[in-house]
C-alpha cells in the first residue's frame, strides 16, 4: 500500500487537461507556422523585385563588356580592367557609404519616423556627392596608375580610356545608390523594378548604336554605360517626387540635412570598409591576373568568371538586401522576435538558392564561355574554372544575408573588421596558391573561397549569439537621437519641414 502510494503522482492530470494542453500545443504551432510562411511571403516580396533590380543594374555593365568584347581580346581586356578599377576605387565606395541608410532609414521607417527618411537620404546624398569629386581625379589617371601597378602598357591604355568615359556616370551612381535605398527601406521596390528595366533595355539599345554603328568600339560602350545611369537616377528622381508613396518620407530638400553629418559618417565609414573589402577581394584576381603569364588570355578569362559570379551574386544580394530590410524595420518597431525570425527564415532560404545555383553554374560549364568570346581557348578555360566559381557562389551567398543581417542591425564596424580578416586570409592564399603553387588563375579563385570562408564562420557565430531584444533597444536609440528638433534647424524664418523642392 505503501508502495502504490509513493508510486502515485503527486498531480492527477484528468483526460479533459491532456486534450486542452493538446489543443493548446497545436494552436501554437499553427500560430509559428503562419509567421513562419507570413515572413517567407514578406521577404519573397521584397527579394524577387530586388534581385531583378540588382540583375538588370548590373546587366548594364555585362552588356557592355559583351558588345566590347566582341571588338577583340584586347578591348575586352581594357575594359574588363576598367571596370574592375572602377568597382573598386569608386562604385563599391559609393555603394558602401550608402548602405549606412539601411539602418537609418529603415529602423526610422519601423519607427514611424517618417520624415526623418528624407532627411537621411539627402544627408547621404550631399556626402557622396563630395566623395566623387577626388575618384573623378583617380579615374583620370587610370592608365598611369595600372603601369604604376605593373599591368600590360597596351591594356592599361585602353583601360584608361575607357574609364575616363565612365565619370560622367559616377555621380548618377551615387544619387543612384540613396535613392534606391530610401525606396528600399519602405518596401517600394517595384518602382526600381520599373526603372531599372526600362534603363537596360535602352542601354542594350543604346551601346549597340553607339558601338558598331557609330563607330565608337569600347568609348561608345562606356558612353552609354554613363548615359543609362542618369536615365535611371531621372525615373527615380520623377517617381519620389511626384508618387503619393513618399508623400510623407520626402518633404522636400532641407538645411536639417546639414546637421548630424558625423552620425552618418559614423555608420558610412564602416559600411564602406565592409563593401569594399568584400568587392577588393574578388577585384584584386583581376588584377593580379594581369601578373601571370599569358596577360590577356588570365585578365579575359577571369573576368568572364568575375561577371559570371557577379551576376549569380545578384541573388543573394536581393535577399540580403530583404532581410536587411526586414530586420531594421522590425527592430526600428521594437520586434526583437520578428528580428530573429527573419534571420532564420532568410538563411534557410539562402542555403537552397546557392545550392541550386551552383548545380547549374556546373551543367552549363561548357558552353557559358560562348556567351562572351568565340575564341575555343577562352571557352575551354571558362568551362575548367565554372566548378570553382559554383564553390564560391555557395559561400558568397551565405556571407551575403549575414552581411545584410548585420546592416539592418548597424553592425557595420564588426562587419569591417571581419572584411579585413577575410582579406588577410584570401589575397595571400591566392597569391601562394597563383604564383608558388603555379596553379595560375584557379589558385587566385582558391584564395577568393578561403576568405569567404573566414567571413562566414566569422559572420555566423556572431548572428547566433545575437540579444535582438538588446539589438532592438539600440534600435530605438539611435532613431530617437537622430531626430533634429525643429527649433534647431530654421529655413528663412520658417520650420526645416516645410520647404518643398
Amino acid at each position: 500500500m505503501e508502495k502504490e502510494v509513493q508510486n502515485a503522482p503527486l498531480i492527477h492530470v484528468s483526460e479533459q487537461d491532456r486534450a486542452i494542453a493538446h489543443n493548446d500545443t497545436l494552436q501554437n504551432n499553427k500560430v509559428e507556422r503562419t509567421e513562419i510562411f507570413q515572413e517567407i511571403k514578406n521577404q519573397l516580396w521584397l527579394a524577387v523585385p530586388l534581385i531583378s533590380v540588382s540583375l538588370l543594374n548590373f546587366c548594364i555593365q555585362i552588356i557592355s563588356v559583351m558588345f566590347v568584347g566582341h571588338l577583340g581580346q584586347l578591348s575586352l581586356s581594357g575594359a574588363s580592367i576598367a571596370a574592375s578599377f572602377a568597382t573598386v576605387t569608386g562604385y563599391s565606395l559609393l555603394q558602401g557609404m550608402a548602405c549606412a541608410l539601411d539602418t537609418l532609414c529603415g529602423q526610422s521607417y519601423g519607427a514611424k519616423q517618417h520624415s526623418m527618411l528624407g532627411i537621411h537620404t539627402q544627408r547621404a546624398m550631399l556626402v557622396l556627392m563630395i566623395v566623387c569629386i577626388p575618384i573623378t581625379i583617380i579615374w583620370a589617371e587610370t592608365r598611369s596608375i595600372l603601369v604604376l601597378l605593373g599591368q600590360d602598357s597596351e591594356i592599361s591604355a585602353e583601360a584608361g580610356k575607357y574609364a575616363q568615359l565612365l565619370v560622367p556616370g559616377l555621380f548618377a551612381q551615387g544619387l543612384l545608390q540613396c535613392l534606391n535605398r530610401f525606396l528600399q527601406t519602405q518596401n517600394i521596390v517595384f518602382p526600381m523594378l520599373f526603372s531599372s528595366g526600362a534603363t537596360t533595355l535602352l542601354h542594350l539599345l543604346v551601346c549597340w548604336v553607339m558601338v558598331f554603328k557609330f563607330g565608337l568600339g569600347s568609348r561608345g560602350a562606356a558612353l552609354a554605360n554613363s548615359l543609362s545611369q542618369w536615365v535611371n537616377v531621372l525615373i527615380l528622381t520623377l517617381y519620389v517626387k511626384f508618387s503619393p508613396s513618399c508623400a510623407r518620407t520626402w518633404t522636400g530638400f532641407s538645411r536639417a540635412a546639414l546637421y548630424n553629418i558625423p552620425s552618418f559618417l559614423h555608420l558610412a565609414i564602416p559600411s564602406a570598409a565592409m563593401v569594399c573589402l568584400e568587392r577588393w577581394l574578388f577585384q584584386m584576381v583581376i588584377l593580379l591576373s594581369g601578373l601571370l603569364p599569358n596577360p590577356q588570355l588570365e585578365t579575359s578569362v577571369l573576368s568572364i568568371c568575375m561577371n559570371t559570379a557577379g551576376a549569380v551574386w545578384m541573388i543573394p544580394f536581393g535577399l540580403g538586401a530583404a532581410v536587411s530590410t526586414r530586420v531594421s524595420n522590425e527592430l526600428g518597431a521594437g520586434r526583437p522576435w520578428s528580428a530573429r525570425l527573419a534571420v532564420r527564415v532568410v538563411s534557410v532560404m539562402a542555403i537552397i538558392e546557392s545550392s541550386l545555383v551552383g548545380i547549374v553554374l556546373i551543367l552549363i560549364r561548357n558552353i557559358w564561355g560562348y556567351a562572351y568570346s568565340d575564341e575555343l581557348q577562352v571557352v575551354k578555360y571558362v568551362a575548367s574554372m565554372l566548378p570553382l566559381v559554383a564553390v564560391s557562389s555557395f559561400t558568397d551567398a551565405l556571407m551575403s544575408v549575414l552581411t545584410g543581417i548585420a546592416r539592418g542591425s548597424g553592425w557595420q564596424k564588426i562587419g569591417a573588421f571581419i572584411s579585413l580578416g577575410s582579406h588577410i586570409v584570401g589575397i595571400p592564399s591566392g597569391v601562394v596558391f597563383a604564383f608558388v603553387l603555379s596553379l595560375g588563375g584557379k589558385g587566385l579563385w582558391l584564395g577568393i573561397i578561403c576568405g569567404l570562408v573566414v567571413e562566414v564562420i566569422c559572420l555566423l557565430i556572431i548572428t547566433l549569439r545575437t540579444n535582438w531584444e538588446e539589438e532592438a533597444k539600440k534600435a530605438t536609440d539611435r532613431v530617437h537621437g537622430s531626430i533634429i528638433p525643429e527649433n534647431k534647424v530654421l529655413e528663412d524664418g520658417v520650420p526645416y519641414s516645410t520647404t518643398h523642392v
